[in-house]
């Protein structure tokens, strides 16, 4: 295990994923993904952990997360990176997740209401990009967004069946994927995903 990972896992230890829980807050202990409206879900605790770890963070990059959600991923994202860019599309859960992680003290966040499957073009390149829905396909635009030499762990697949993926760009600009193991995600909803996919 690496210094980074050990860092990552006792830190991750000391979040209370309670704090960014409206309901169900007694299910904050368990390793499961819980509900926080709006059809969406708090993903859970082991997945986030191993989504992060795989992202191979590093003090001076920034971040792209899609699916801000309840914020208890963009709390670990931030804490061991220089900048995060958050794309939510529901504003409840955006606003929500705003005023959580200002409370948890957080000032290197940046938030965004909108179409995730676009990304953040304003502000791309990004060294890492990590996404908390599943796409039916790696939207195009996300690989544009990715800097060469980035990573981005995205769950690619059906409604039913999904692979959670470690997408690596080689400095040449290259593109290979890796499938890391079956998850279960709500669905990205966006301009970027299939035609024939999208719904409400």
């Amino acid at each position: 295990m690496s210094l980074q990972e050990k860092k990552i896992i006792q830190y991750f230890r000391q979040i209370d994923r309670s704090f960014y829980m409206n309901t169900d807050k007694d299910m904050a202990h368990m390793d499961l993904a819980v509900s926080i409206g709006h059809g969406q879900t708090i993903s859970q605790p082991s997945l986030v952990a191993k989504m992060t770890i795989t992202l191979d963070l590093e003090p001076h990059h920034r971040v792209l997360e899609i699916g801000t959600g309840s914020g208890f991923q963009t709390d670990l994202l931030a804490a061991f990176s220089n900048e995060v860019y958050t794309v939510e599309r529901i504003e409840a859960l955006h606003e929500r997740a705003k005023e959580k992680l200002a409370q948890a003290g957080f000032e290197n966040i940046t938030f965004k209401l909108g179409d995730g499957s676009a990304g953040w073009k304003e502000h791309a390149p990004f060294d890492r990009i990590m996404v908390t829905a599943a796409a039916s396909v790696i939207p195009p635009a996300l690989l544009e967004q990715l800097a060469p030499g980035g990573k981005m762990v995205i769950p690619v697949g059906s409604p039913n069946s999904q692979e959670l993926t470690l997408v690596e760009k080689d400095a040449d600009g290259s593109v290979s994927s890796t499938v890391l193991g079956s998850v279960a995600f709500v669905k990205l909803h966006g301009a970027y995903e299939q035609e024939d996919d999208l719904g409400g």
